[in-house]
């Protein structure tokens, strides 16, 4: 109880980007016209495989839940970033920061755990083509996508938990522009080192595991790849996992830069990491999926032409 009665901070302070008067204009038009591009890329995204029927298959069903993910991801930090830049303020109250860390790492979770099961379903629709349909059945898909909720729920519950015993009465800045784990962490003047051990242990599990995975899963197509006689056999296989192996790069190659640019204390390099892994890459999946996919390309045109027909 002892250190929980020494937190005397009501709020916490969001500096983000530059306090220079004039940037916040171009700032706010940034990134409000980000967030629209990711709100209705993603939106458009979905409904054009929910409209499709020839798209009710594992793989969009995933490409569904992932956009859905990112919408949420986006939402968790972008609105709240744009309102602090309209009333030149940077603070975000104690409850408010602590749900926007929540549900921020709920999301992030997500989308780990997506990218995998999704590396999976391309296992199997390459190497196990004709086992395909019995295996990806809609039941495993949806417990798939269930365990990978509760997994990020209960995960982000137990960082939350052990964070709101920590007393916080020095520094109330974060250098980025959401409130984040680790740098909350930081900011702490309670000993961190139980949480610490806590963040090193659930990233190796539930980090290193999934990437493992995908690794895996793409080692075991690419052999299987290579063995395909023809060169179009193989330019249509490879097609299958191009857009996911560019969600893929782009996902862990941001994550990646956020904690080794935190790591080395550069904080301006450490923003730009975060800004490209919380909002650029949201904003560029579904338009990697779509540019790259002539279905789904040929479902947006149907979903808009019945849309624009209809008015």
């Amino acid at each position: 109880m002892g250190p929980r009665n020494q937190t005397c901070v009501s709020e916490f302070f969001l500096l983000g980007f530059s306090e220079k008067s004039e940037q916040q204009l171009p700032l706010f038009g940034l990134f409000l016209s980000m967030y629209i591009v990711t709100l209705f890329g993603n939106l458009f995204l979905m409904m054009a495989i929910g409209s499709d029927s020839h798209l009710h298959t594992p793989m969009y069903f995933f490409i569904s839940n992932l956009s859905l993910v990112d919408l949420c991801l986006v939402s968790t930090t972008v609105p709240k970033m744009l309102v602090n830049i309209l009333t030149q303020s940077k603070a975000i109250s104690y409850v408010g920061c602590f749900t926007q860390m929540y549900f921020f790492s709920v999301f992030a979770c997500m989308d780990n755990f997506l990218l995998a099961v999704m590396a999976y379903d391309r296992f199997v629709a390459i190497c196990h083509p004709l086992r395909y349909v019995a295996i990806m059945k809609p039941q495993l898909c949806g417990l798939l996508v269930l365990i990978s909720c509760v997994l990020s729920l209960l995960t982000s519950l137990l960082h939350s938990l052990m964070t709101t015993h920590l007393s916080f009465c020095k520094d109330h800045e974060i250098p980025y522009f959401f409130c984040d784990l680790t740098q909350l962490l930081k900011l702490s003047c309670s000993d961190t080192f139980i949480n610490n051990i806590l963040v090193y242990f659930t990233t190796g599990l539930l980090g290193i595991v999934p990437l493992t995975g995908i690794i895996t899963s793409y080692t075991q197509i690419c052999s299987s790849i290579l063995k395909v006689p023809s060169a179009e056999g193989k330019y249509k296989a490879f097609l299958t996992c191009g857009s996911h192996l560019c969600v893929v790069s782009l996902f862990y190659g941001t994550v990646f830069g956020v904690y080794m640019t935190s790591a080395t204390h550069t904080s301006w390099k450490s923003i730009v990491a975060s800004v490209m892994y919380a909002v650029v890459t949201p904003m560029l999946n579904p338009f990697i999926y779509s540019l790259r996919n002539k279905d789904i390309k040929d479902a947006l045109k149907k979903f808009i032409s019945r849309s624009t027909s209809s008015q």
